[in-house]
């Protein structure tokens, strides 16, 4: 009964700049331990890790969300290994690539959430700054993005992949958040080493 993603929203929403909350933290958490999304007025970004919800803030630094915060767009679960992949010398793209040869050979159609716990040389992330109404598009807000450049840093990536049949829900691939193993920095995954 653990095998379960749960989806708050669609992504087609988010894009069109639908960032009201429609769910809490608290009730959020009772489907999830492990996920990614976003906070009410794309209020940066959101790294759910070992049952905490975490939000990397407009300058990347991270945040313990409280039960009453609200949340228009989420996936999560609960956290299950089946099986690993040990990493070594990676980039993003060869990540990617490693993750989802995985992915083909344990099946395609389904949805896989990673934790990578490791050590980076550098890890390029990013988050934004919360939207007031009315609310632009998600492309719009975007705009307000800042990135960081973290060094020789210890930490956990969470991420997502949806198979292709989902592309009318969701990004298809991998999406990746990620925060620092001190719980101070973290967002959205842009490049990695």
């Amino acid at each position: 009964d653990k095998e379960t993603v749960y989806q708050v929203a669609l992504l087609q929403s988010l894009a069109m700049g639908y960032f009201d909350g429609t769910i809490t933290v608290k009730d959020l958490k009772t489907y999830g331990d492990t996920g990614i999304g976003t906070f009410e007025g794309l209020n940066g970004e959101m790294i759910v890790l070992d049952g905490v919800v975490y939000q990397a803030d407009q300058n990347c630094r991270i945040h313990v969300m409280s039960d009453k915060d609200t949340v228009p767009f989420s996936n999560v679960t609960f956290f299950e290994k089946d099986f690993s992949v040990k990493l070594r010398d990676v980039d993003k793209e060869t990540l990617e690539k490693i993750l989802t040869e995985n992915v083909d050979e344990h099946g395609g159609n389904y949805f896989y959430m990673v934790k990578i716990p490791a050590e980076f040389d550098s890890i390029l992330v990013r988050s934004e700054s919360g939207q007031s109404e009315p609310y632009p598009t998600l492309v719009e807000a975007l705009k307000t993005q800042k990135e960081i450049t973290l060094e020789n840093v210890r930490g956990t990536i969470v991420g997502l992949y949806c198979p292709q049949f989902m592309s009318s829900l969701n990004s298809v691939g991998w999406h990746f958040h990620f925060v620092t193993e001190d719980k101070k920095l973290g967002g959205h995954v842009l490049g990695l080493n």
